[in-house]
């Protein structure tokens, strides 16, 4: 409270006006769960990692190759409009390169697994140091050219320059695997690092398998992070010698976990098992087959033809849901998460041709089972589908489309965080009345931007938090309802126009 003015003049006070505002979250941040060559893997607490350009990821987990789908999905993603990426790196077996192990004395290793390690040379000596516990280190990557240098690192831990903290919390090449009472050795030549290993393709046990909730590692690793809209499983393997698809355990396993973070997950098609070669024998149970019947899914076929840079651009086949969520993010950003990501406006870039060609009456016995197909046109390659993996027709669910389930996603997530103020405030007419003005001038804002459907607020939407939601017993055990509702805009999947001839000289 203010002191009482005494010296006569004018008195200035800066108020707030205490109404609070819902924001709404990102719709298309988009996690990866695979394997990569190189970077932080799901345990580290680093994990996941964000990355905003292809770039990024590259430098930090090794760009495209070959036994990792994963980097060519987060490529297509790129290329098609996304822009914000989590990264979750996981692996079968990967062993980090290390400097021979002395029998007594430090032992280096590289910051990650993998065979990417062993391209590391290091160098110690003692120049200018301060004292016989001091030493500086120097470290190179042959194969990228990358080079660190760390200049009076200390053997005495607790010591702020103690090289295991510091490289720890500052290198992106080099860690410590062992320490010893003495400083390493001083080397002219660079001491290679070796034995690092790739490991063997992953599988459901590395993504969703026992014990990797608890460990927040594998899908789960995601916890670590406050948010993502979208998530993708690309193929456990494309090599030829042990390709193979994601399986029905572990699509269900991410479906369940999207739904509890509020996310949606894109399916592959089948292809390495199973394979769909049109659409004559996709019926709901092989829909339900591959990835169950989940309202926070969406399933796309067929596989897109993209540019292998590892095989002198040669077109290959690679699985669609990267491309798709760059899509999705685009469509977001341009048009609102409300826009069904579909439509000759949803090219896919990069993509000169699909595995299937599928023509229009393969798409009819597709799109009524809730597949969402890609198609090509004269313009190229687009998005012709937009449903969930509830959208066939027999199911008649509420969430049938991608866009409305999407949208629903973003107003539960966005009023959630907004309103957790509420928490401890008194239960009554004026938290009621405060919670159903934050909402409403949040819906208000959505409709005027062409969210919902309907030609006024009242069509469009309503916010509900008296007496009728909240009882006496509600408020005896602490608890408040609201009540949101809104009018869905559906996507126009059939456009039908009459034609009707009229003569130019009617009979008299």
């Amino acid at each position: 409270m203010p002191a009482p003015p005494s010296n006569p003049g004018v008195y200035v006070e800066e108020t707030v006006h205490g109404r609070r505002a819902v924001e709404g979250v990102p719709t298309s941040v988009t996690a990866f769960v695979g394997r990569a060559p190189r970077g932080p893997i799901d345990g580290d607490a680093a994990s996941p990692v964000r990355v905003r350009s292809h770039g990024d990821y590259a430098r930090v987990f090794g760009g495209l190759a070959s036994d990792s789908p994963m980097s060519f999905a987060v490529r297509h993603f790129f290329d098609n409009g996304g822009h914000d990426a989590l990264i979750v790196r996981v692996h079968h077996g990967a062993v980090a390169a290390r400097t021979p192990a002395p029998a007594e004395g430090w032992q280096f290793e590289a910051a990650s697994p993998g065979s990417w390690g062993n391209h590391l040379r290091l160098r110690v000596d003692h120049d200018a140091v301060a004292d016989d516990s001091s030493f500086n280190l120097r470290v190179q990557d042959q194969a990228t050219q990358a080079a660190e240098v760390f200049l009076h690192l200390s053997i005495t831990p607790g010591h702020p320059r103690f090289a295991a903290a510091v490289l720890a919390r500052d290198s992106q090449l080099l860690r410590v695997a062992a320490t010893s009472g003495a400083r390493p050795e001083a080397g002219a030549d660079g001491v290679p690092l070796a034995g690092g290993g790739d490991g063997a393709a992953i599988g459901v046990e590395h993504i969703a398998g026992t014990g990797l909730r608890e460990a927040r590692r594998g899908l789960y690793a995601l916890e670590k992070a406050d948010l993502f809209n979208l998530l993708v499983l690309p193929p456990f393997s494309d090599d030829p010698a042990d390709a193979a698809d994601v399986d029905h355990a572990t699509w269900c396993a991410a479906i369940a976990y999207a739904t509890e973070r509020r996310a949606v997950v894109l399916v592959d098609p089948p292809y390495h098992a199973g394979r769909w070669t049109g659409t004559a024998g996709i019926t709901l149970d092989g829909v339900a087959a591959v990835a169950g019947l989940g309202v926070n899914a969406a399933l796309y076929f067929p596989r897109i033809h993209a540019a292998n840079p590892l095989r002198g651009n040669w077109p290959e086949a690679f699985a669609p849901s990267g491309a798709v969520a760059g899509v999705i993010a685009r469509t977001d950003g341009t048009r609102g998460v409300w826009t069904a990501p579909a439509g000759l406006e949803a090219t896919l870039a990069g993509v000169p041709a699909l595995d299937v060609s599928l023509t229009d009456g393969q798409n009819g016995v597709a799109n009524p089972l809730g597949v969402n197909c890609l198609r090509m046109f004269p313009a190229g390659a687009v998005v012709w589908g937009a449903r969930t993996l509830q959208g066939a027709d027999e199911l008649s669910s509420d969430w049938k489309y991608l866009s409305v389930r999407r949208t629903a996603l973003f107003l539960e997530e966005s009023i959630d965080r907004a309103t957790r103020w509420a928490a401890f405030e008194s239960n009554g007419e004026a938290l009621w009345a405060d919670l159903r003005r934050q909402i409403g001038a949040f819906l208000e804002i959505l409709f005027r931007q062409g969210a919902f459907r309907g030609r006024t607020a009242e069509q469009a939407y309503f916010v509900l938090c008296d007496r009728g939601t909240t009882t006496p017993a509600d408020v005896d055990q602490g608890v408040v309802n609201v009540r949101v509702g809104f009018a869905p805009l559906r996507p126009a999947e059939f456009v039908l126009v009459r034609v009707r001839q009229r003569a130019a000289n009617p009979a008299p």
